[in-house]
């Protein structure tokens, strides 16, 4: 194997999202070192991540230029925190959405690195000031939150902490994009981040046409992915009016005062309980059964999906056949 980069990646934790970025960061040729506090669980980790990679790699959807056996090379375990945090250059945390517990992390890591290293955190809506602050070392502190399912969806949202030096930023950038996923920078943290206030809005809506009766939970779902889901798999919001007129301003000079109209109707935040909500989970319940087997079997038919789309993005960008 050549042309193995010497920088070490430290990635706290050896769920789904840790075993994720390991893989990811091993595919562009960085040392990995996954940690978890309970040496069977990173061991097992370790296994898992073997069999995905082999996996991808049969089905020629392996990230990077390494294969599978050259990229497990690079990923090591480590129970020993001390240990995991020598030689790293960036660390990703990638715990349980628990604030008390992360920040108890961030505590222990803070005692233990060095003046240079980057922390990131996975989380995906816990701010960064209440996350870093307090630490010594807050201005090396930046939440990355990454896209589940991360290997296939290449999103990054890097959100500061208010102190957080502005090298930091341009830093973790440039280290995403070196991994192949795609950064979007906030300028300051905001509740929710960017992702997440969108998805929240979409859904908001989306209850409330279930609420009212205007679309069965079913049809709601088919006019994302049949209708706006196929051409945000492309482009964003912006875009995608720029390109249903002459041009954004010719679109809003067309559809300003309907969509005034109708964004004035949407109505109060849903409580997301109740009638509405026994009857979106009966129907999302009788399409896929909330059991571990039906739901890992949908979730490994999402992942294949995700992997294809993504590999006809890659050989569109690229003018392939």
């Amino acid at each position: 194997m050549t042309d193995c980069k010497n920088a070490s990646i430290l990635i706290v934790g050896s769920g789904i999202v840790g075993r994720s970025w390991a893989m990811l960061f091993s595919s562009a040729g960085y040392r990995v070192t996954l940690y978890d506090a309970v040496q069977q669980q990173v061991t097992c980790a370790i296994e898992n991540i073997r069999q995905q990679l082999t996996e991808l790699e049969r089905t020629g959807m392996l990230r990077g230029t390494f294969n599978s056996e050259e990229q497990m090379l690079l990923i090591g375990a480590c129970s020993d925190l001390a240990q995991a945090v020598e030689g790293a250059i960036h660390i990703q945390e990638c715990i349980p959405e628990n604030l008390e517990l992360k920040r108890k992390v961030f505590q222990d890591l803070d005692e233990l690195m060095n003046d240079h290293v980057i922390l990131g955190s996975s989380t995906s809506c816990l701010l960064p000031s209440k996350l870093f602050s307090g630490l010594k070392h807050v201005k090396q502190c930046i939440v990355a939150h990454p896209v589940n399912p991360t290997y296939y969806v290449p999103l990054v949202e890097l959100v500061p902490h208010p102190e957080t030096h502005p090298a930091v930023l341009e830093q973790t950038y440039a280290l995403m994009k070196d991994i192949g996923q795609l950064p979007v920078k906030l300028t300051k943290e905001i509740d929710g981040f960017a992702l997440n206030r969108i998805q929240y809005a979409i859904i908001g809506e989306s209850w409330r046409l279930v609420n009212d009766g205007v679309l069965s939970p079913e049809d709601v779902d088919l006019v994302m992915s049949a209708g706006l889901g196929m051409r945000y798999a492309f482009m964003g919001p912006f875009e995608t009016i720029h390109l249903n007129a002459n041009g954004l301003k010719n679109y809003f000079k067309c559809y300003e005062v309907g969509m005034k109209r109708v964004s004035s109707s949407f109505g109060p935040v849903p409580e997301f309980s109740g009638e509405a909500l026994e009857k979106i989970n009966q129907a999302m319940s009788q399409r896929i059964p909330p059991d571990p087997e039906n739901l890992n079997a949908r979730r490994q038919w999402r992942d294949s999906c995700l992997a294809a789309l993504a590999k006809l993005k890659t050989c569109m960008k690229s003018d392939c056949k």
